[in-house]
């Protein structure tokens, strides 16, 4: 494989990435529609009964599709920026670190949102240990266990970092970022041992949490930010590396590549959030009688003809302009042969 064909491969992992992380989103609000546990209670309000959610794994599994293989896509656009440092193997990389940071961001607010859900869902103290296990304390684990691997494999221990020769100033950039990385995840630990711990209380107890708990918790909180932000003060207080020249153009490269990344961050929003809506038109609550002391459940509908070309295609075609169109700009703005002079 030439070179020019590996950097679009680098570019096209994380778009296959965003692919199997709308699979999986759409397949776990889908499951959703099957939960048994929300039903009409005899006062005409949707109840929920507490157990584990297939939904939560699901969406777990496509944060993860899109962040390894944006991880990937990073680990091979470095590689071969050391060997040709060309214009599309730059905005590769730049692509792939933005996916990166996408899917860091991702896997901290999914652990938030479980955390969240353990006390407003379905009432912690309603649960059983295997649903509150299984429900709450795995997936944060898991969470937390692929945002810090993210963030040490992308700028921790990544040891071919671009534009720098064998000589010191590698070693001195290679030190900064994992000083850098450490300063990213020490915070993310120490806040989820944190929270794990709250809810391990939570539980135990039966009770609200008690004060001296909440300082506890606090102070593991505050000590992981001091610790991160000592490894932060340690590479702003570093010897500034020599930067590199600048080629003639790079502002408008740059700012290509930031007008091609909003236009898909905001087509890719839109295709997640029609495919949610479709999928969640298939769910039909019956009409609530007063005086009826029966629990009703919804009707879910099959998905048919008319239903995949009137609202889901849309979301489907949405997903794949937004792809097309960041890859072929980004393909088209940086390939050599289309470059002027």
């Amino acid at each position: 494989m030439n070179h020019e064909k590996a950097v679009k491969l680098s570019v096209i992992l994380p778009l296959i990435g965003l692919t199997l992380g709308w699979i999986f989103f759409m397949t776990a609000i889908y499951s959703d529609l099957f939960n048994l546990g929300e039903q009409y209670d005899k006062y005409g309000n949707i109840t929920s009964e507490p157990q584990v959610q297939l939904s939560t794994y699901l969406f777990l599994l496509g944060i993860t599709a899109f962040s390894v293989l944006a991880l990937i896509g990073q680990k091979r656009a470095l590689k071969l920026r050391n060997q040709e440092d060309t214009p599309l193997a730059k905005a590769s990389h730049r692509l792939n670190n933005l996916a990166v940071i996408v899917g860091l961001a991702a896997g901290a607010f999914f652990a938030i949102g479980n955390f969240l859900s353990a006390f407003n869902q379905f009432g912690s103290r309603a649960a059983s240990a295997l649903v509150r296990i299984f429900g709450v304390y795995v997936p944060i684990v898991l969470a937390t266990a692929l945002v810090v691997v993210v963030i040490l494999f992308a700028f921790v221990f990544r040891q071919d970092a671009p534009d720098l020769e064998n000589t010191e100033k590698d070693e001195e950039r290679s030190k900064l970022q994992r000083y850098v990385g450490l300063a990213y995840a020490s915070p993310i630990i120490g806040t989820a041992i944190a929270v794990i711990l709250g809810l391990v209380v939570y539980d135990t107890t039966r009770t609200d949490l008690d004060v001296w708990i909440w300082v506890v918790i606090q102070a593991i909180i505050a000590s992981s930010i001091v610790i991160g932000t000592t490894f932060a003060a340690k590479v702003r207080l570093a010897r500034p590396l020599e930067p590199k020249p600048k080629a003639r153009g790079i502002a408008a490269v740059n700012l290509n590549l930031v007008l091609t990344i909003v236009f898909g961050v905001v087509v890719t929003v839109m295709s997640f959030t029609f495919g949610a809506s479709a999928i969640d038109s298939l769910r039909e609550w019956p009409q609530y009688k007063m005086g009826n002391t029966e629990p009703l459940y919804p009707i879910i509908n099959t998905p048919d003809l008319e239903w995949w070309f009137s609202k889901m295609l849309p979301a489907v075609v949405l997903l794949a302009l937004a792809e097309f169109g960041i890859y072929r700009t980004l393909i088209v703005r940086n390939t050599k042969k289309e470059q002027i002079a």
